[in-house]
């Protein structure tokens, strides 16, 4: 009996929820939440549009209670409207957006990768959207189309993993609209946070060190030392070179030098010497002219 009563139960839900969304399909029905109290049956409807729901002076409201009541025989029924924070996250509401942009003759596929980036983009983890029935020819046929990470199976994708349905009729036959989304705070059990631990090291006692000792020369060691001196040498070598060569040049300007200023100096004194001895001569022509005329 216990099983039976669940199973009533559970069509009594299943029935409200398909109520309220054909009632409540212009005003982006979100959901549905049921919570038996004392004082009645609360009934928490989620909606993109909640002024749609509560109507004109709560008309529609009103409306929706006396249905609940009479039709589906729950007690003292209390119907509170909340709005939907993200409507991107809600895969209900995604579902009937899908269904409307096909019966307005969007192509599928562009329906479906338009739903995933605005999915994506509200911050999910994972989304997967499938669209079944005659979407390529007369035959019928099933387009998954998935983004991010989400759970298939096991526990977590009953507990996290959201659902939503629509169902559009279209000229070729109905088509099915199954919208699964992953919400971006959900933990996952199989999550590992790897933590640092700060780990006090300990101070220094004052030990005295052993010096370490002297590791043995190598054969490779022993002639990269040779080969060091060597070239130390060699460069040691070349600027004596250089030195030497650069003492030489000047010696032999310097020589060149004074050669050059003798050989200069010997024409001037023959211009002199000749200048005396043209003096000199007529001197002696006039001494002899005076030694005849006295005789």
């Amino acid at each position: 009996m216990i099983e039976k009563d669940f199973v009533t139960e559970g069509l009594k839900r299943t029935r409200i929820d398909e109520y309220l969304e054909n009632e409540l399909e212009r005003a982006g029905y979100g959901g549905m939440e049921i919570q038996v109290t004392p004082l009645g049956t609360m009934v928490v409807v989620y909606a993109e549009r909640p002024g749609m729901v509560i109507g004109r002076g709560g008309k529609t409201v009103r409306s929706i209670t006396q249905n609940l009541k009479t039709g589906y025989g729950l007690e003292n029924p209390q119907v509170e409207v909340k709005e939907v924070d993200v409507p991107e996250l809600n895969p209900k509401i995604m579902a009937h957006k899908i269904a409307a942009m096909l019966q307005r003759g969007m192509h599928f596929r562009r329906v479906a990768y338009t739903a995933l980036r605005r999915i994506m983009g509200a911050g999910a983890q994972g989304v997967e959207v499938t669209i079944s029935g005659k979407i390529r020819g007369s035959r019928s046929a099933c387009a998954k189309f998935s983004d991010g990470y989400i759970k298939k199976c096991g526990e977590p994708s009953i507990r996290f993993v959201r659902h939503g349905f629509a169902t559009v009729q279209l000229k070729p036959g109905v088509l099915g609209i199954n919208v699964r989304i992953m919400p971006p705070d959900v933990v996952l059990p199989d999550k590992v946070d790897i933590l640092q631990i700060e780990v006090e090291k300990p101070e220094p006692e004052n030990v005295e060190v052993e010096a370490a000792p002297e590791k043995p020369e190598t054969v490779e060691s022993v002639v990269e030392e040779i080969v060091e001196e060597a070239a130390e040498i060699i460069e040691e070598i070349v600027e004596d070179v250089e030195e030497a060569v650069e003492e030489i040049t000047e010696a032999i300007e310097e020589a060149t030098e004074e050669e050059e200023t003798p050989a200069k100096e010997a024409p001037k004194e023959e211009e002199a010497a000749d200048e005396s001895a043209a003096e000199e001569v007529p001197e002696t022509e006039e001494n002899a002219d005076k030694a005849d005329k006295s005789e």
